[in-house]
């Protein structure tokens, strides 16, 4: 299974359309969103193309495809317009050998750890700033945010992630980091 993995959308239909441009080009199985999808939140600008509703119909339009989990911006309204699960807190894969526990990144993270299994993965988003941590007992990955990035080299992109590895990819295609595992 290959998933193309993203975070933050925070209702750009500008940002929205490239990752569903980019889960087409790389022929990924699924598409895995770390919640944030349609609100900006209070903290954040609006983001370029702001437009929920937009998103909601893109969105929805890949619903077959789409695995989910719920952000510290999600509320009940959103889970009424999107035809896909968006409130889960988590939800654990498996991928090859590695057990994945996916969140949004607000309640677990490096530094508050969910159960984990040695050797597995964490994947978040939240923190709008692209990782790979490798720890001792476990690897940390977080995709960034495709609409408002927030580290220093402004990565808009996302993570293709299967049982070889994790590539990372600016939402135009280029990649920029690699970890195999």
């Amino acid at each position: 299974m290959r998933w193309l993995v993203a975070s933050d959308i925070h209702g750009s239909a500008t940002a929205c359309r490239r990752v569903l441009d980019a889960f087409v080009r790389e022929k990924a199985d699924g598409l895995l969103l770390l919640g944030d999808l349609l609100y900006h939140g209070p903290r954040n600008p609006l983001p370029e193309g702001h437009d929920p509703k937009q998103c909601v119909q893109m969105l929805n339009e890949y619903r077959d495809h789409i695995a989910a989990v719920r952000g510290n911006c999600e509320a009940a309204v959103d889970q009424m317009v999107l035809q896909f699960p968006v409130m889960a807190d988590y939800m654990l894969l498996q991928l090859g050998g590695r057990r994945i526990f996916a969140t949004h990144g607000d309640v677990y993270n490096p530094e508050n750890l969910p159960p984990l299994a040695k050797g597995g993965i964490l994947l978040t988003g939240h923190t709008h700033v692209s990782a790979c941590d490798i720890y001792p007992d476990f690897v940390y990955l977080n995709p960034g945010s495709v609409s408002l990035p927030k580290d220093e080299q402004k990565h808009k992109g996302y993570i293709l992630l299967d049982d070889a590895g994790a590539v990372f990819k600016e939402l135009d295609g280029t990649e920029y980091h690699r970890y195999m595992f």
